[in-house]
């Protein structure tokens, strides 16, 4: 099982080429907002995968909205690929994680059906342009096409740039354990994901 998948996603809003292998690896980002680099920095490195990804879009024309959400998109549907049957995977997770006056909390699972519980708390200031709705859209364009749940809650935050590092922490923290191998079944009493 190689759990590696290549997506492109070219529209009239952005221009993503990735390549995601879910097995540690040196990573290489050339993202059109450098917040959103950031964020998927921290997503690669917590989350344990190597991502090779090229993202550009209408960040100057529109703002960070498309190529946030089609990141997610694509991110997602590769991680759909690299997961194959999601036999053996753990399936379940979560993870905390602080960043000075922040803590978020992150649950996934990976179950085949997609959807997103995401509460911000009403943080409603950016980092360069970037806020917890573009967040959201990320997070949003992932879960439908990666077919996985996750819940994002922010139990505590002031500071937006710490509230969204955080939070993608977290759930780079938890989709990591989530899709480790631990058994051999598929971890569903109906025998698919």
């Amino acid at each position: 099982m190689t759990r590696e998948a290549s997506v492109t996603r070219n529209t009239q809003e952005t221009q993503i080429a990735l390549r995601l292998n879910l097995a540690a690896g040196a990573s290489e980002l050339a993202v059109d907002h450098g917040f959103l680099a950031h964020l998927l920095d921290q997503l690669a490195r917590h989350g344990g995968v190597a991502l090779q990804l090229n993202a550009s879009g209408d960040v100057d024309a529109v703002d960070v909205h498309h190529l946030a959400e089609d990141v997610g998109i694509a991110l997602g549907m590769a991680y759909h690929e690299a997961l194959g049957d999601r036999r053996g995977i753990r399936r379940y997770a979560h993870a905390y994680v602080p960043m000075d006056e922040t803590l978020a909390r992150c649950v996934v699972d990976v179950s085949g059906r997609p959807y997103l519980h995401f509460d911000p708390a009403g943080f409603e200031g950016d980092a360069h342009g970037f806020n917890v709705h573009h967040l959201r859209e990320f997070l949003r364009g992932f879960c439908n096409h990666a077919r996985m749940t996750v819940h994002v809650e922010v139990l505590s935050g002031v500071e937006t740039h710490h509230v969204a590092e955080a939070v993608m922490k977290a759930f780079a923290r938890a989709l990591r354990q989530a899709v480790e191998v631990v058994e051999d079944g598929v971890p569903s009493t109906k025998g698919i994901l």
